[in-house]
């Protein structure tokens, strides 16, 4: 006798929403890419043109999707890039991880004084400053980071400026003005 094994087939259906973080994770993804390509000046400076897509889909569809886009694409662009598990997953990992976090403190800051070129600022302050701490803490020990903090605190001011300026450029001209979104974040939802 043969043992009787029950076929069980679980169906997943995609929603509007799963696809529209799919394709937002996608172009992150596609961003982080072609960025590992730029030769960078400052070894561990990258522009990080993938955080356009992140405070993109902040302001447009909050922040909970934000977050998803952004940990899809550290880890497929870990995967992609071979360095999965690697101290560098755990620096862009932390990085933008503490960089959420902020955004998510940072979106309730008067919108007067903290838009998407403030938000981004803030985001890559926190970026670069975890990095620094992680690697202060578990890949350096002992060693003192404070000679470099200047220049990396302004490699992160420059992109963020930048990458800010392409967001509000963005949300300015996009698609957002057909459809009537508001150029506010998203709650947190």
């Amino acid at each position: 006798m043969t043992p009787s094994t029950t076929e069980k087939t679980t169906v997943l259906t995609a929603t509007p929403e799963d696809r529209r973080v799919a394709t937002l994770a996608a172009a992150a993804i596609g961003l982080t890419l072609a960025e590992a390509a730029i030769p960078l000046p400052i070894p561990g400076v990258k522009p990080g043109l993938a955080n356009i897509v992140t405070l993109l889909v902040l302001y447009r569809h909050g922040w909970r999707m934000a977050a998803w886009v952004a940990g899809l694409r550290i880890v497929a662009g870990a995967l992609a890039l071979g360095q999965f598990l690697t101290p560098a997953f755990v620096l862009s990992l932390s990085g933008g991880v503490m960089s959420l976090v902020t955004l998510a403190w940072a979106m309730h800051l008067p919108r007067r004084w903290f838009g998407p070129v403030g938000l981004s600022v803030l985001a890559a302050f926190a970026h670069i400053g975890t990095q620094l701490m992680v690697v202060d803490l578990w890949l350096m020990p002992g060693g003192s980071l404070l000679a470099l903090m200047p220049l990396f605190l302004t490699a992160a001011l420059i992109t963020g400026l930048a990458n800010g300026l392409a967001t509000a450029h963005l949300l300015q001209y996009g698609n957002s003005d057909k459809h009537g979104d508001s150029h506010e974040p998203k709650n947190l939802s």
